[in-house]
């Protein structure tokens, strides 16, 4: 439930439901830091400042950017946008969509990368973490080893960086205060 104040007592039951995956005394470090609420923090003093992308253009043009230095060859992205209806709660953090439309006598793909509204007021490395994951799969449909080195190509830092937008989830979901704007600027 967002907003709530975590007792110390409590924190050993704590739900992590953004960091399910990850080893188990790495989630009690993190109930550790959630119950001293310091997990605001830690991300600020690791990332003092959101990223300057607020338009659809912006993303657009960081997104192409990213593409043609790692992903020369790889399909075109047609279309590059914030979406305030990506619903963190499901996990989904972007989309990445692809169509096929007859145009004359060929087949055309039109692919496109939605990510979350949430994301306009975030550090850049979690945005391009995002970003990079969207991107590998115009290469890579599913998540395995491939896709994740591919990732890893084009951001080095990638799963450090996943690691840290999730303790951001979390922070968000148990400590409820967003870090690098407010609410009605994610809109």
């Amino acid at each position: 439930m967002p907003g709530r104040v975590v007792r110390a007592g409590a924190a050993a039951a704590m739900p992590l439901p953004y960091l399910q995956a990850y080893p188990l005394p790495l989630q009690q470090q993190v109930r550790a830091l959630l119950a001293r609420q310091g997990t605001g923090a830690w991300l600020l003093q690791k990332y003092p400042q959101a990223h300057a992308m607020r338009t659809d253009k912006a993303l657009y043009q960081y997104t192409t950017g990213l593409r043609a230095r790692h992903l020369r060859n790889a399909d075109a992205v047609n279309k590059v946008l914030f979406d305030s209806k990506i619903h963190i709660v499901r996990h989904a953090l972007g989309l990445h969509t692809s169509r096929s439309q007859v145009q004359g006598g060929r087949l055309a793909a039109r692919h496109e990368i939605r990510i979350a509204a949430l994301f306009k007021q975030v550090p850049e490395a979690f945005l391009r973490m995002i970003v990079v994951h969207e991107l590998a799969h115009l290469r890579e449909r599913e998540h395995n080893k491939a896709f994740y080195q591919l990732c890893e190509h084009m951001a080095p830092d990638y799963h450090q960086a996943e690691f840290d937008m999730r303790l951001y989830l979390t922070h968000l979901e148990h400590q409820g205060e967003p870090l690098w704007g407010t609410a009605s600027a994610q809109a």
